[in-house]
């Protein structure tokens, strides 16, 4: 099966002389085939990094936000969620928790 193409639009940047002298520096250094492939690339790059900057500030707010205990329905969700069942392997204690429970 052909995977379709995203459909392409254009758009025009005015840069100076100098600016535009560099960008096709870099893009012929770096082995792209275009100034709009490496264009496209630090568009990519940006909006990753912008992506990651988001996923980072959901991370600490979960940190920083109150504990709650887990609750069975926790858990079964998020079983679900990884598509997984419980396991019924009982996992060994660790010998100084086995220990101590002597």
């Amino acid at each position: 099966m052909k995977s379709k193409r995203p459909q392409q639009t254009s758009v025009n940047v005015s840069l100076t002389v100098p600016l535009r002298d560099r960008l096709d520096e870099k893009w012929n250094r770096l082995a792209y085939s275009s100034a709009s492939e490496y264009v496209r690339d630090l568009i990519r790059r940006d909006l990753e990094k912008d992506a990651i900057a988001q996923v980072d500030q959901l991370l600490l707010e979960g940190v920083r936000s109150p504990v709650a205990p887990l609750t069975d329905d926790d858990r079964r969700e998020w079983r679900r969620l990884a598509g997984g069942q419980p396991s019924t392997r009982r996992h060994a204690a660790p010998k100084a928790l086995a220990s101590a429970r002597r």
